[in-house]
């Protein structure tokens, strides 16, 4: 009878993860979004310029301290000329939770950073199994490096590497102009994030396809983002050498963003890695 019971039990269990998956059967940009989330961006493109609505800039005085900022910006899609992938493992004991996303240099100098984010109404914090239950909406959130790298680099308390992509170009321009698209999309039509299937790495799988030769391939290490780079580097996605190690270490930048944070030209002196 015992057995019995915890069969059925065993039974409930996914009909009852079912029930609160589907208790949010839509997703809506109509909420009380936390305040870093509250602008959803959007882009207007006019041939090869790309004007940007709502590019984040906070100033961080702590990790839950700011001064909001939002401003509308416009790129020239022409001077896209460098990627960069940032990683952020959230612990130092066991590196496989992370987020990853990317920022693209332009050639006068401009820098524009795009996270792909779990959206957080007000008092919410983000969790994984929650993303598995549509808990949470989908945001692109476009914003200064100041903002997004600096910090996580210096108040968050986690490690923080920013990898120089090895790509032409045209591949650059192709996969930042996807996700001013994407960005855009979810603008007009409110997505769900999912853990697994619609989260901050798989989709910037998607977006980075165009850049390598073969499909990236689908592993526990892009399930566990903490260890992407280390799918990145044997793809040869980052412009360097050396061992894993070696590279980890010469781009682990919460040092240099302490010491830039208020500098003007804190993306400039986040990327002066040593020899």
């Amino acid at each position: 009878m015992i057995r019995r019971r915890g069969a059925y039990l065993a039974a409930l269990i996914p009909l009852f993860l079912l029930g609160l998956m589907w208790s949010f059967p839509t997703p809506s940009h109509d909420r009380r979004w936390a305040v870093d989330q509250s602008v959803l961006p959007f882009v207007e493109f006019d041939g090869d310029s790309a004007h940007v609505h709502g590019v984040r800039n906070f100033h961080w005085t702590s990790a839950t301290e700011f001064t909001p900022g939002w401003e509308d910006r416009s790129y020239d899609l022409r001077q896209v000329a460098t990627a960069w992938y940032v990683l952020v493992p959230f612990s130092r004991r066991w590196r496989g939770p992370a987020h990853a996303f990317v920022t693209f240099g332009f050639d006068d100098g401009r820098y524009l950073a795009i996270s792909i984010e779990a959206r957080r109404e007000v008092g919410e914090t983000y969790g994984v199994i929650k993303g598995l239950l549509r808990r949470f909406e989908l945001i692109y959130v476009l914003g200064e490096e100041r903002d997004l790298i600096g910090r996580r680099a210096v108040y968050d308390g986690s490690d923080v590497y920013l990898y120089p992509i090895r790509a032409s170009r045209d591949a650059i321009r192709t996969v930042f102009r996807g996700m001013l698209d994407r960005a855009d999309r979810i603008h007009a039509t409110p997505e769900f994030y999912h853990s697994i299937t619609n989260n901050c790495t798989l989709n910037l799988v998607r977006h980075v396809n165009p850049l390598v030769p073969d499909r990236i391939p689908w592993s526990w290490q892009t399930v566990l983002p903490g260890y992407s780079d280390e799918v990145i580097q044997r793809l040869g996605l980052i412009d360097s050498t050396g061992s894993l190690a070696e590279v980890r270490a010469r781009f682990l930048i919460n040092e240099r963003a302490k010491a830039a944070l208020d500098a003007p030209d804190f993306s400039h002196r986040i990327r002066a890695t040593p020899p």
